[in-house]
């Protein structure tokens, strides 16, 4: 199963292009979205999701035309946006069966079976008749993981899932969504780049409406080995560093600041090279100066 998407724009009535001829190919398997806010993700994924219109373009899950046949898509369809409603006093096995009904799994054994199951693998059993308002922020994600799975859908998209999220929570999302992901095509839009690192074996970089780079996560970070280099400095002299290098990121270390740039050799005395990673991809395509992400596009 693929999904394929080609040449898609859409502008929004005030004048902003969310986004500009983007253009995937994306194989079954867990696939990184990944991009600052406002990048263009979320209406990325609200059109193939069939709740947003296009302007121009198309998208394929295999031989359904996404654009066109909204009902056959939402058949094999699983959506988790990045905020949903719950109704908070209602006990999560008995919403998850609604829901199902919905789905048009009408038999009530057959619902139970699928709800129970669902509700086990999510990690929710234990607390299926609990009200899903006492439900902590990764209980709530797991639900909509749940939601999301009814049906055996094909597709399934997660909108931003981990933010906000503890790290006990974050790791347990991340093993369920690898398990979902070896069997159907699960889009993981998200701006925090460990998800990425963590789950993905493809993954593109969406900034500014459109696709910078696409590939496989470490080989795109290899890509800049020889390239990165880093020296700790005083917080106070970053100004002026920033005037004449190509810093692509910054952080405070115990009380200096780590800088990381982006060069053919060393900028001057005292920077180290670097095993380039993931966030440094990142940085250099959305942040980094404008004539080095041109010239690497």
């Amino acid at each position: 199963m693929e999904l394929k998407i080609s040449n898609l724009s859409k502008r929004y009535p005030n004048g902003v292009q969310a986004l500009n001829n983007v253009s995937l190919e994306i194989p079954q398997g867990m696939f990184g979205l990944l991009g600052p806010n406002g990048a263009g993700k979320s209406t990325l994924m609200r059109i193939i999701a069939t709740l947003q219109e296009a302007d121009s373009g198309s998208v394929t899950l295999d031989d359904i035309d996404v654009l066109n046949q909204k009902e056959r898509v939402r058949e094999v369809l699983g959506y988790l946006p990045q905020e949903f409603g719950l109704y908070p006093k209602v006990t999560a096995i008995k919403l998850l069966d609604h829901f199902a009904e919905l789905k048009g799994i009408a038999q009530a054994s057959e619902r139970r079976v699928r709800v129970e199951g669902l509700l086990r693998q999510t990690n929710l059993w234990d607390a299926r008749n609990q009200r899903l308002g006492t439900f902590s922020g990764g209980m709530k994600q797991r639900f909509g993981i749940a939601q999301a799975l009814l049906g055996n859908p094909k597709l399934i998209i997660v909108d931003e899932p981990t933010a906000g999220l503890d790290p006990e929570e974050r790791v347990r999302f991340h093993n369920l969504l690898s398990e979902i992901g070896e069997h159907v095509i699960v889009i993981l839009s998200t701006h925090i780049v460990s998800d990425v690192t963590d789950l993905c074996r493809s993954m593109a970089i969406i900034h500014l409406g459109q696709v910078v780079v696409e590939g496989d996560p470490q080989d795109l970070a290899r890509s800049l080995r020889g390239l990165i280099w880093q020296k700790l400095i005083p917080r106070a002299d970053l100004a002026a560093h920033k005037e004449r290098l190509n810093i692509i990121s910054s952080r405070l270390v115990m009380g200096r600041t780590l800088i990381r740039v982006h060069g053919e050799s060393a900028p001057e005395e005292g920077f180290e090279p670097v095993e380039p990673d993931l966030e440094d991809l990142y940085f250099f395509k959305v942040t980094g100066a404008p004539q080095a992400v041109a010239a690497a596009n």
